[in-house]
């Protein structure tokens, strides 16, 4: 049945107030961000959000969460994940100990082993502490799952699934609360068709002069407006040079924040290469970056625009 004007005027005044919520929290949110993070937690549906590093991606979990007033679970990812470092552990020594204090115990052996394989002695991790979760639903951050293994990502499409996982010394626990969730990923390999059928997907790119800008000022309040825009334009110059490792925004509040410590109110050649490893972290691209400022010149690369 199609929607009235109404309805979608009601949509899109909730989406506006996303995107005000985030922006409150110092996030500065496109109406696609806004958008994508209304439609994942109306649907019910994970977020995928690709991207450069550095662009904000992990940040918007963060945000969200504060911004929902819930509690954010995160599993960072890496090659060589494990379900058990992923969902649960038992507690060994703990168990051991139990054991220990219970040797002149009447109870039968079978009796003792059932007495610790319970929830007492369950380590949870992120997915289980997430799927367990009471109250209000949390956010679970799945952060650059393209660095786990396909294994590990085969595993996490069936959680993401159903919300759901069976202990053999349990049974299976259902959420009863389902979370947000947010899985990053920099694209450091291909993920599954799989996966990416799951989930809601969204791509962040470098900002443009302007968003840049305007997010330098929310994070480093204070920070002198011309040298502001300096750094600004100094970074849109450099993301388009050849190097092997890009700044993102993150490497941009890095700088800002170091120039505005030290009183900086202009840059010149002398503090660029004094702070350059705020920016650049390979000794070839501070290589690179030196040299065009010495042939293009300070100016040429910082050239404030508006």
């Amino acid at each position: 049945m199609p929607c009235t004007l109404e309805e979608r005027g009601s949509v899109r005044q909730e989406i506006r107030q996303i995107q005000e919520q985030l922006e409150r929290q110092s996030y500065i949110a496109d109406t696609a961000v806004a958008t994508s993070v209304w439609l994942s937690t109306t649907l019910g549906k994970p977020l995928l959000v690709e991207g450069h590093a550095g662009v904000g991606k992990t940040e918007i979990a963060k945000v969200l969460a504060r911004v929902h007033g819930a509690d954010l679970i995160r599993l960072q990812c890496y090659e060589g994940l494990d379900v058990s470092t992923a969902l649960y552990e038992w507690n060994y020594p703990r168990q051991m100990l139990r054991l220990k204090l219970e040797e002149d115990s009447p109870l039968s052996l079978d009796e003792k082993e059932a007495s610790i394989f319970t929830e007492p002695f369950l380590l949870k991790r992120p997915l289980l502490q997430a799927i367990t979760h009471t109250g209000r639903a949390p956010v679970l951050l799945i952060d650059e799952v393209d660095r786990a293994d396909e294994e590990f990502e085969a595993f996490l499409l069936e959680v993401l699934s159903e919300f759901q996982v069976t202990i053999p010394e349990i049974g299976t626990i259902r959420a009863t609360t389902r979370p947000d969730v947010i899985l990053t990923s920099n694209r450091t390999r291909e993920l599954s068709d799989a996966l990416r059928r799951r989930c809601l997907f969204l791509w962040i790119d470098y900002p443009s002069f302007e968003k840049e800008l305007l997010i330098v000022r929310r994070k480093v309040p204070g920070m002198d407006e011309h040298l502001a825009r300096e750094v600004t334009a100094f970074m849109q110059s450099i993301r388009r040079m050849d190097l092997g490792k890009v700044p993102g925004v993150a490497e941009t509040l890095d700088w800002a924040a170091a120039l505005a410590a030290l009183h900086a109110s202009r840059l010149d050649p002398a503090l660029v290469r004094e702070t350059l490893g705020c920016v650049v972290k390979e000794e070839r691209d501070t290589a690179l970056v030196l040299r065009a400022m010495e042939e293009r010149g300070l100016d040429a690369l910082a050239q404030v625009t508006g």
